[in-house]
C-alpha cells in the first residue's frame, strides 16, 4: 500500500510534517541466548500512543501501519488516552495473548512506565523498541536481546533554537509566555530546558509564565486565553513544547483577531504547523518525522524478532540513541513545502535502521 493510501484512508498527517501475571504463552528467555527466529506473518506488531486524535501519534501510527503492511504483519494500536496504568495494561493483555511473538514500538506514557513495560516484554519472550520516555538508568543492553532499542531527539537544542526563532520574530525583545508538556517526561524537560537557556542568554526577553499543559491543544488553549486576559499587550510571543499545544495558542489568538500578530513556536512538524508557519502565524518548528518514528520503531523490533539483527552484537549507540530533527523557519518554508507537500517524498527504507542517528544517548 502506498503512503498516500495511508493518509488518505484517515485523514493523517504526512510523513514529512508533520508484567503481571498472565504471560501464557511468552517463552522465557534467558539474557545472551538466541532464539530460532520467527517468520513475518507469525508476528503480532503493536504500537503504543498517547492517542490517535494527536496528530503526532496519528502519524505515528500511519508509518506503523505502512510497516506492517510492507512485511504483510498485522498491527494494532493500543492508545493509552494519557493514562499510564491502562497503557501499561494494554501491553500486558497484548503480551498475554501474543507471547513470543509480540512485536511492539512503545511511547511511554511517562518516564516511570518504561521500565515495567520492558520487564513484561522481557519476561514473555517478545521485542521492543521505547521511544521519548524511560529512566535515566533503564538502558536496551541490560535485557539481552528483549529490549532491542531506545531511540529519541534531543529536546534542548531544538527548545533553544524554537526560542531564538521566536525571538526574531517578535523583534528580539518583549515579553513571552511558554507552554510546557507532562512536567517528568524526559522531552519536556529537554525542552523547557532549551527554552530557558535561550531566555538567559538573551538579556531583552522576559518570560512571563510557564505552564505545563500535558502536550494537550485544548489545555493549551484554555491557558492561553487566560494569558490573553491577564498580560494583554505585553504577550509578543508564545513559546510551545509541542505543535499540538502550538496549535491551541494559536486558536486562542485567533478567537482575538491576533493570530499572525504573536508568533508562535512549536516542536514536531505536524502538518497543522507547517502550514502555520508557511501561513505566517508560527515562526517556527522541528519536524521529527513521526510517520517514519512510528515505522522504524516496530522495525528494529522486528529484525530483531526475525534474527536478522541480534541486539546484543551491535554497539551501545545502535541500542540507545538520538535522531537527527529539522528546524523549520518561515526562512526556509518555502523549500521544505516544495520538497516535502508538493512532491510526495518516498517510501523510508524501513532496514535502514540508524540511518538517523545522530548520536549516543549519554
Amino acid at each position: 500500500m502506498k503512503i498516500r493510501d495511508f493518509y488518505e484512508a484517515a485523514a493523517l498527517d504526512r510523513r514529512r510534517f508533520l508484567i503481571g501475571s498472565a504471560l501464557g504463552a511468552g517463552t522465557l528467555l534467558m539474557p545472551g541466548l538466541v532464539r530460532p527466529a520467527f517468520a513475518e506473518a507469525d508476528l503480532a506488531l503493536a504500537s503504543s500512543i498517547r492517542s490517535l486524535s494527536n496528530a503526532f501519534h496519528a502519524a505515528w501510527n500511519a508509518g506503523a501501519e505502512a510497516f506492517g503492511s510492507s512485511i504483510g504483519a498485522r498491527h494494532a494500536a493500543l492508545v493509552t488516552e494519557g493514562n499510564s496504568e491502562k497503557g501499561v495494561a494494554d501491553i500486558r493483555a497484548f503480551l498475554a495473548q501474543h507471547g513470543a511473538q509480540a512485536v511492539l514500538g512503545v511511547d511511554p506514557n511517562d518516564a516511570p512506565d518504561a521500565r515495567p513495560i520492558v520487564e513484561a516484554v522481557s519476561a514473555g519472550g517478545g521485542f521492543v523498541t521505547t521511544v521519548w520516555n524511560k529512566p535515566d538508568d533503564l538502558h536496551p543492553w541490560d535485557f539481552g536481546n528483549n529490549y532491542v532499542a531506545h531511540m529519541s531527539f534531543d529536546g534542548t537544542p531544538a527548545g533553544a533554537q524554537t526560542a531564538k526563532a521566536l525571538f526574531e520574530a517578535m523583534g528580539g525583545s518583549g515579553g513571552i509566555v511558554a507552554l510546557g508538556g507532562i512536567p517528568s517526561n524526559k522531552p519536556a524537560i529537554q525542552r523547557k530546558a532549551g527554552l530557558l537557556e535561550a531566555v538567559d542568554a538573551n538579556g531583552n526577553v522576559e518570560l512571563l509564565d510557564f505552564q505545563d499543559a500535558d502536550w494537550d491543544a485544548t489545555k493549551a488553549n484554555s491557558v492561553v486565553s487566560a494569558w490573553i486576559t491577564r498580560f494583554g499587550s505585553d504577550i509578543k510571543g508564545i513559546w510551545a513544547a509541542n505543535d499540538g499545544m502550538a496549535i491551541g495558542a494559536l486558536e486562542a489568538l485567533r478567537a482575538e483577531g491576533l493570530a499572525g500578530q504573536i508568533p508562535v513556536t512549536g516542536i514536531d512538524g505536524t502538518r497543522d504547523a507547517v502550514t502555520a508557519v508557511r501561513n505566517g502565524e508560527m515562526a517556527a518548528t522541528v519536524d521529527w518525522d513521526p510517520f517514519w518514528i512510528g515505522g522504524i520503531a516496530l522495525s528494529l523490533s522486528y529484525q530483531a524478532a526475525t534474527g536478522k539483527i541480534v541486539p546484543e552484537n551491535e554497539p551501545q549507540e545502535h541500542r540507545e540513541f538520538y535522531a537527527a530533527g529539522k528546524l523549520i523557519t518561515q526562512a526556509d518554508i518555502q523549500e521544505y513545502w516544495a520538497a516535502n507537500v508538493e512532491q510526495s517524498p518516498p517510501e523510508p527504507d524501513w532496514n535502514d535502521l540508524w540511518g538517523r542517528l545522530d548520536r549516543q544517548i549519554n
